[in-house]
């Protein structure tokens, strides 16, 4: 299995914290994000490769992080040649690019690089398998029904499966949402290829397991423990503040 990290953002809304400093690289109590997410990911035995990918615009400080970082794993970095905001990718653009960089031909996991959470991937992954060949997603329960506004938010099924999906609805009717953190199994990678005919460049991650949910059943875990997705200065001043792995 390969492990996708997007790393390819450029976080306007951090700005100017972030207009020279990639977000993945920001530090919470004294290490980068990106670091917890391969500590989770050096715990995955069917990992093989950690594949992060990033911009042409940053690639330089990933390269200097990479030297520094401890990890068993093979460890790539994937440059997609965006050099701005607005020639970006997208995160399916980006995983569109990275598999046919790479030729990849295997189960993926996909996981957001500004992804910050508690709980281990292993149960993630045993529910994924146990749902193959289908897609499975991870999911966040949150404590307040108005904070859902700004993620995509999920319905799911007695039995695990997303049933609904809307992509940052004014009034949410659950508190649960995706965490940007996605099994894929190898039999589903050409669907990736068949959104990417289709999808708005700009696309919000969340926008394709709404497509997706509609042409392969997609089962969501509900993660538990602490999430934070650092999308702007007050989550990432809560993540500073409170996160504990």
């Amino acid at each position: 299995m390969k492990a996708i990290i997007l790393a390819a953002g450029y976080a306007t809304r951090l700005y100017p914290l972030t207009k020279e400093y990639p977000k993945p690289l920001l530090k919470v109590n004294d290490k980068p994000i990106l670091d917890y997410i391969i500590a989770k990911l050096e715990a995955v035995k069917q990992v093989d490769e950690i594949i992060v990918v990033t911009n042409s615009k940053f690639i330089s400080k990933f390269r200097y992080w990479k030297r520094a970082i401890r990890t068993k794993k093979k460890l790539t970095l994937v440059d997609d040649f965006t050099k701005s905001n607005s020639d970006r990718l997208g995160a399916i653009g980006d995983v569109s690019f990275t598999i046919n960089k790479k030729r990849i031909d295997e189960d993926i996991l996909v996981i957001g690089g500004d992804n910050l959470f508690s709980a281990g991937l292993n149960k993630f992954l045993s529910f994924a398998d146990k749902n193959k060949p289908s897609v499975s997603i991870g999911i966040f329960k949150l404590k307040e029904l108005k904070e859902a506004s700004r993620y995509g938010v999920v319905k799911l099924s007695r039995n695990g499966r997303v049933v609904d999906f809307e992509e940052k609805p004014k009034k949410p009717e659950s508190k649960l949402v995706a965490m940007c953190l996605y099994y894929i199994p190898v039999r589903r990678l050409g669907l990736i290829k068949d959104y990417m005919k289709i999808r708005n460049k700009a696309d919000a991650t969340g926008n394709y397991i709404g497509w997706l949910k509609d042409r392969v059943d997609t089962y969501g875990f509900i993660f538990q423990g602490s999430w934070y997705d650092i999308g702007d200065f007050k989550y990432l001043t809560a993540a500073k503040d409170n996160f504990a792995q």
